[in-house]
């Protein structure tokens, strides 16, 4: 059993549910598939392995997977929620291009390092952070 998967398991317990097939199904396709997925996304592969999976039960359960800490939310700024694996991947910024939509994952020691000195400076105690910026991509340029 993945670490996720005994997680969620846990989570459902806690919560007084189960853990259906195809909420199982949902997670199995979240986890394998290694990009920001929509629920239509998301939905759209799902479906393909059960064709009774709805979209409100990959929306709820993508709800879930938020609340235990497998998955997170990322805005990629067309007004559309994306999500993507949170638990065991480490913390990463977003540069996101607004010609093509494509979307860097990057990671910056020195840009961490200073938000954790304003954090201090300022006798703040994060408790997470998200950073994306907006711009044109090489490609697009």
């Amino acid at each position: 059993m993945s670490g996720e998967m005994g997680m969620f398991i846990s989570y459902l317990k806690k919560k007084d549910l189960k853990l259906t097939d195809q909420r199982k199904i949902i997670l199995d396709v979240f986890l394998k598939t290694e990009r920001h997925l929509s629920v239509e996304d998301l939905y759209n592969i799902a479906k393909k392995k059960d064709s009774s999976i709805g979209q409100a039960t990959v929306f709820r359960t993508l709800k879930l997977l938020r609340e235990a800490d497998i998955a997170k939310e990322v805005d990629l700024g067309d007004g559309k929620t994306r999500y993507e694996h949170k638990y065991g991947h480490e913390h990463h910024d977003h540069l996101v291009c607004l010609e093509c939509g494509r979307s860097i994952e990057a990671v910056d020691s020195k840009i961490e390092r200073l938000q954790d000195g304003l954090c201090r400076k300022h006798g703040f105690l994060p408790q997470r952070h998200k950073m994306e910026i907006f711009g044109i991509c090489k490609k697009c340029r």
